[in-house]
């Protein structure tokens, strides 16, 4: 293998110098909810809200003194260079950070507080992998080290540094472990160790639907690219994995799942609701996934809360899609006749208890009498749409359900 057990304990003596031990905590929401017990591997409570500052430092570590002179270069959707921003201060390193523009605000501002004057940033492109691009030439072109995110075998025995703490804290070992999958780089790591350490462990992967490039890998034999690449799970969108982590997790990792944004959204808001925990879309995916894997009753279920850098302004977004999914939110098109009283007919006739009116836009602007009406509406309980539909055709209006597939749906959400 590329990185091997000794390589991850030998991490594990470095990393402490940069991260803390952080908690595993029981979900009794998750447990009771799935019939097993659920811990959480609290890695939103590292250094930087972020298991990632273990490999960067790791990585850097590792570099001499005229390496270090020379510079660090990294791209990153924002956790990866939060790690590299911390160790650059603390190692008094340069570095140079490449970030997509759809990096939210709240990790662009973490960045500079984190790495101070020894740290520059570059937004570039749409995607991680374009931002990476840009990255590389830039270290090529003035000697620096890259940093790689995930792909460098000094940064997987890092990241696998979360399953020595894992082992650590159980209290026996752990019959499944479930871990967000980007690039690769963290359940890499952390296989290498479990494999050696519970030979007998179910090690299951989660990927975000629209960014499941590990699960293309595996159907390929080998990495490949993903085309229209989905970026909301922006801390796991990686447009194509690692060369080094692929083969690791071919060979260690029993499944990987994927999982809709919705539902991560949903999971999203429960753990902070129930759990007291702020998580970012990609901290949210391990446990989200429960959902969808079959578990033995009253098994010992280890699942990675990665990270919580989320951006509060995206929760606007997070409850839109959290609704759509669980399906409380539904959009129609709706024509009025021209005659006194429509509306109002609308609010009498189709709408019922538990059903309230949240969006309401004329399509045509200027023709408000003849153009239809784009109206979203809540549901108390998604069992209520087919009574809300029968209603609609009851009625003598003209109108047409949004499909969540097509391109209207994605422009109203």
């Amino acid at each position: 293998m590329s990185v091997t057990p000794d390589d991850v304990s030998r991490a594990a003596t470095v990393v402490p110098r940069i991260a803390v031990p952080t908690a595993l905590d029981r979900s009794a929401r998750l447990s009771q909810r799935h019939g097993v017990e659920v811990l959480l591997k609290r890695e939103d409570q590292q250094v930087g809200r972020s298991y990632k500052v273990r490999g960067a430092f790791n990585l850097m570590a590792s570099l001499d003194a005229d390496e270090l002179a020379q510079g660090v270069v990294c791209a990153s959707a924002g956790n990866h260079a939060q790690g590299l921003a911390l160790s650059c201060s603390r190692l008094e390193a340069d570095g140079h950070i490449f970030l997509p523009t759809n990096t939210p605000r709240q990790k662009r501002e973490r960045i500079r507080e984190l790495g101070g004057s020894r740290v520059r940033m570059t937004m570039q492109g749409r995607t991680y992998d374009e931002a990476s691009a840009a990255a590389l030439q830039f270290a090529s072109e003035r000697g620096s080290t890259y940093v790689h995110p995930f792909d460098d075998e000094r940064t997987i025995a890092g990241q696998g540094t979360v399953a020595v703490g894992l082992v650590r804290d159980a209290d026996r070992p752990l019959d499944v472990v479930v871990v967000p999958v980007g690039g690769g780089g963290l359940i890499a790591g952390m296989s290498v160790w479990l494999r050696e350490t519970w030979p007998q462990i179910r090690i299951i992967g989660v990927e975000p639907a629209g960014a499941a490039s590990m699960a293309a890998a595996l159907a390929a034999g080998r990495p490949v690219p993903v085309a229209d690449l989905d970026t909301f799970v922006d801390g796991a969108s990686v447009g194509t994995v690692g060369r080094l982590t692929f083969p690791l997790v071919r060979d260690l990792v029993d499944e990987v799942v994927t999982v809709a944004p919705g539902a991560i959204c949903t999971e999203m808001l429960a753990l902070y609701q129930s759990d007291g925990i702020i998580a970012e879309p990609a901290g949210a995916m391990a446990s989200a996934a429960l959902e969808q894997i079959d578990l033995e009753p009253g098994s010992q279920v280890g699942c990675l809360v990665s990270g919580g850098n989320n951006d509060v302004s995206r929760y606007a977004d997070v409850i839109e899609r959290s609704m759509v999914h669980e399906g409380l939110r539904h959009y129609f098109l709706v024509g009025f006749p021209q005659e006194p009283g429509a509306l109002r007919g609308f609010l009498d006739h189709v709408l019922a208890d538990g059903e309230d009116i949240v969006v309401f836009e004329y399509v045509k602007k200027s023709n408000r009498e003849t153009g239809p009406a784009l109206i979203g509406i809540d549901l108390d309980s998604a069992a209520g749409l087919p009574a809300l539909m029968s209603r609609m055709l009851a009625s003598n209006l003209t109108i047409e359900k949004v499909a969540s597939g097509s391109p209207l749906f994605e422009f109203v959400t």
